[in-house]
């Protein structure tokens, strides 16, 4: 018999498993925080410290610079969807082999700028050589590479902010997820990068294998078109790869809100109560991202005014019994922030005393003395 699952019943379990109703405990590392989160979009490194450091007790940023920069149990790199994220680096070996497994398009640059895929890898291998044992920054790493490759990977040809990326920087997330290239320390104002230490990837279908499990016991039940969002994968493979783990008994249907969906087989347990709580989360937060179907995510208003232009991340969003209820802002002045709160609707007097709690929680994560204000968030989203 098929189980069916409500949305109420899939948003207490990702609540709880996100480590939103109960935080992690003091001792618990924050590479298993990571972990449990699957990834932190870490675009924003300021927010992914505060998307960590708020599901783990009494900790702050320090502690989520520290595992990144001095223990490196974190590795700042590539990861799901070409973009920038903290893995737990003990994981590296499935991240890798998981990520280069999932295919990919032909990339946006125009076909004139674009690369042979024999040119690819000698850009990747060139990457991996030159990042071996140093930290260099983006200049010195554009030097090396042209050096390793020819002038034709430094054409400036990549259309960038202020100006023209050379040709080669189209790969960089390539390198990344390959395991050749991750974030070291900036110098300065520049961006650096070095090498992780070496690693064997895992075979490419137990590596998929794992993800998909990782994905669904984090924010199942979900489709495979969910999937193929979350991952920025195609559809049709998304779909084949779920019917070949469901064929070998790996994972299971439900029925959830009348939709076919999916979980690791045998995971089937959800909570009876439904959440309720106020929580703050900030910009790019992998619960806001993943928790699917994205309208029941963010109802009403909250679809038009903390989405941006249906893409979920870009805003920092308050969260009202698990689901998104307005969105917020904290602008820092040396040891004081002020933490400005949209609610789009009325908060009950429980809910303000912990809305209040809530910001000094952010406050103590920040290191910093916080106010809250309750009013219009005036600054856009983020890019």
């Amino acid at each position: 018999m098929t189980s069916r699952i409500t949305w109420d019943e899939a948003s207490a379990r990702r609540y709880g498993r996100q480590l939103l109703r109960t935080p992690a405990q003091s001792g618990t590392s924050v590479a298993e925080v990571v972990s449990t989160l699957l990834a932190t979009h870490a675009q924003v490194l300021s927010a992914a410290e505060l998307s960590v450091a708020l599901r783990l007790d009494g900790s702050t940023r320090q502690d989520v610079r520290s595992a990144l920069w001095d223990d490196r149990s974190l590795v700042k790199t590539y990861g799901p969807r070409g973009t920038v994220h903290l893995l737990a680096a003990a994981e590296l070996p499935f991240w890798s082999a998981a990520l280069t497994a999932v295919p990919s398009g032909p990339g946006p640059a125009p076909a004139d700028v674009r690369m042979t895929p024999e040119q690819e890898e000698q850009v990747v291998a060139a990457i991996g050589d030159a990042l071996d044992g140093r930290e260099l920054t983006i200049d010195e790493l554009s030097e090396e590479v042209v050096a390793r490759t020819g002038p034709w990977a430094g054409d400036l040809v990549m259309e960038a902010f202020q100006g023209k990326w050379p040709r080669w920087r189209q790969v960089m997330h390539r390198a990344g997820q390959s395991g050749a290239l991750c974030c070291a320390p900036d110098r300065g104002r520049k961006a650096a990068y070095t090498r992780p230490p070496r690693f064997d990837p895992l075979p490419a279908d137990r590596a998929l294998a794992e993800l998909v499990h990782h994905y669904l016991r984090a924010y199942g039940p979900a489709t495979p078109q969910h999937f193929a969002k979350w991952a920025a994968a195609p559809r049709g493979w998304a779909g084949g790869l779920f019917a070949s783990l469901a064929s070998s008994g790996d994972i299971e249907e439900v029925d959830f809100e009348g939709v076919p969906a999916w979980v690791v087989a045998g995971d089937t347990d959800f909570p009876d109560e439904a959440v309720r709580g106020v929580r703050l989360l900030p910009y790019f937060d992998a619960y806001a991202i993943a928790a699917q179907p994205r309208e029941r995510m963010f109802p009403g208003a909250a679809y038009g005014r903390a989405l941006a232009g249906g893409q979920a991340g870009n805003y920092p969003v308050l969260l009202v019994d698990g689901v998104v209820a307005g969105v917020w802002h904290q602008r820092r002045r040396g040891k004081r922030t002020t933490v400005t709160v949209e609610p789009l609707g009325s908060l009950t007097g429980a809910q303000e005393k912990e809305l209040g709690e809530q910001v000094e929680r952010v406050g103590e994560v920040l290191e910093a003395l916080p106010e809250l204000v309750v009013g219009k968030v005036t600054t856009g989203p983020h890019a």
